[in-house]
């Protein structure tokens, strides 16, 4: 069974990490630009105070959800009119985010087990869009930092990317119109702390491997897959690595790679990883019941 409880610390957590990269920042440094086109920091932390207000719409009304979709003036720039409604000067923009945090928080404790959620194309478990928060919190932090000229310490909420990733496989194909594959896919990574994680039959042929910031970067599309230190056997893992993302909706536009190779090199742990799969030594094992918690969103 899902523990609600720490999911939703977890979300607290990585929320509270950017909150503390961006809480001190000087007036002018919330117009710096991002890695996304035409988005400042400001931009960054409006989007995602818009998304919580409209994923605590979906927890609490449904009906106003759906009507915030129906009632847009043009569909196709529904997230960005969000950042514009929602964009503030500096503090008023935190202050509604921080709050629009809690609101959420609150409205998902309060959802019943087994209830399902509206969302962009979807219907989801509140466990699941606990998890999608956490994915976009961090993807869109890692935006911010990127700005910032910070690199911040992998943590082991990214399990959570990372499985979401590895879910949404199917997704990824879908959004580009291709076919779903069905063959069976393994992924391998190396954790932050130096354990492995992976997800998918072990005697899968298809399966890549690597570091899992490498694949939370590229599931994400915060990275092209020709700079980061991942491994990719088989037509169906070669394939998905050009058009995986873990992110509802359409398309993303991804990134344009930085080099002409593999840039990143994979330190010592990570490249174990991809020998002890080869040898079929690489199963993880649960780490503090963080698999039990994820495995329940699915």
């Amino acid at each position: 069974m899902v523990d609600p409880t720490a999911l939703l610390a977890d979300l607290t957590d990585e929320s509270d990490q950017l909150d503390a990269l961006v809480d001190a920042l000087p007036t002018e440094a919330w117009t710096r630009p991002t890695p996304a086109p035409g988005w400042t920091v400001a931009h960054q932390i409006a989007h995602l105070a818009w998304t919580d207000h409209v994923a605590r719409l979906a927890a609490t009304d449904p009906a106003a959800f759906y009507a915030s979709v129906t009632s847009a003036a043009d569909p196709g720039r529904l997230v960005e009119d969000g950042v514009v409604e929602f964009l503030a000067p500096p503090a008023a923009l935190l202050d509604r985010w921080r709050s629009g945090r809690a609101a959420l928080t609150a409205a998902l404790t309060a959802v019943p087990a087994g209830e399902k959620l509206p969302w962009y194309g979807t219907r989801m478990s509140a466990p699941s869009m606990v998890t999608a928060r956490i994915m976009e919190t961090w993807a869109h932090g890692e935006d911010v930092a990127e700005a910032l000229g910070v690199t911040r310490t992998p943590t082991a909420r990214l399990r959570h990317v990372a499985h979401l990733g590895f879910r949404t496989l199917g997704h990824g194909f879908a959004a580009h119109g291709r076919p779903v594959p069905t063959t069976p896919v393994r992924v391998a990574l190396a954790a932050p702390d130096g354990s492995r994680w992976a997800f998918g039959p072990a005697d899968a042929a298809d399966r890549v491997v690597g570091p899992a910031l490498d694949f939370c970067l590229l599931v994400t599309q915060r990275r092209h897959r020709a700079d980061l230190a991942l491994v990719a056997t088989g037509p169906t893992v070669d394939a998905w690595l050009d058009v995986a993302q873990a992110f509802a909706g359409p398309p993303g536009a991804g990134r344009a790679p930085h080099g002409t190779g593999r840039e990143r090199v994979a330190p010592e742990d990570d490249r174990r990883t991809v020998r002890d799969e080869a040898s079929g030594t690489g199963d993880a094992a649960p780490r503090d019941g963080l698999d039990e918690r994820i495995r329940a969103t699915a």
